[in-house]
């Protein structure tokens, strides 16, 4: 099979590091990415589309919300760390057409996303997610050691055990969230990139993803004879 898949951190410089390196040492074919055209063009879109009614209620209030919150987040960590989000898919794409490399938007469309997390959240998980916003903001040390993650370095992608013990933690007190986060995603990436690895088998593949997709998409990636 001719893949190579790189796990990272949006907000770690180390993932920028890294995905130089794999670009370098695998000298792929085609760069797929954990993105959606939709993502990929507000990476270099310095000016903000503002979004209108219409598309909050097209897309779902909580998913709206959620997205709101979530980008707040990030770019508060990045600012600690002096990375902005998603800059190592910034760089994977920087990279390829530098060196005119194919590009592979792999990722399912963050409208399809979004709509499915406003449809699939339930009051229990809203109610956590609340609760949980507030004793990271107040109490973060606290909040940090009770998921196991009070050694995490935001400047580095974090080690295999802590990733599983993260995503593990969000499939328990989650299982909307991780069903329409993680697992559909993961499905959707792997069949991209399966139709990619039987179109263009004599080419080589470096999917750059989300640390927390890899393990799931790579036991998808086992299940799927390729090359039928």
């Amino acid at each position: 099979m001719g893949l190579h898949i790189i796990g990272t951190s949006h907000i770690a410089a180390q993932s920028v590091r890294e995905i130089e390196k794999a670009i370098e040492y695998e000298k792929p074919d085609i760069i797929c990415v954990e993105l959606d055209i939709q993502r990929a063009s507000a990476l270099f879109d310095e000016q903000k589309t503002k979004i209108s009614i219409a598309q909050i209620l097209q897309i779902g209030v909580k998913g709206y919300v959620f997205a709101k919150v979530g980008q707040y987040v990030q770019q508060k960590l990045g600012n600690t760390v002096g990375i902005a989000p998603g800059a190592d898919m910034k760089t994977a794409l920087e990279i390829a057409r530098q060196k005119k490399i194919d590009v592979a938007f792999i990722d399912q469309p963050i409208q399809v996303t979004l709509k499915h997390f406003s449809k699939s959240l339930t009051w229990k998980e809203k109610m956590r997610f609340v609760i949980d916003f507030f004793k990271g903001i107040f109490a973060p040390k606290k909040q940090m050691k009770r998921l196991g993650m009070q050694e995490f370095d935001l400047r580095k992608v974090p080690q295999d055990k802590l990733i599983l013990t993260m995503i593990e933690q969000v499939k328990e007190r989650y299982p909307s969230v991780y069903k329409v986060l993680v697992e559909d995603r993961n499905k959707y990436m792997v069949k991209k990139i399966v139709v990619l690895l039987r179109k263009y088998p004599e080419k080589k593949l470096l999917a750059v993803v989300g640390a927390g997709h890899v393990s799931g998409m790579n036991e998808l990636l086992l299940k799927v004879d390729v090359l039928k």
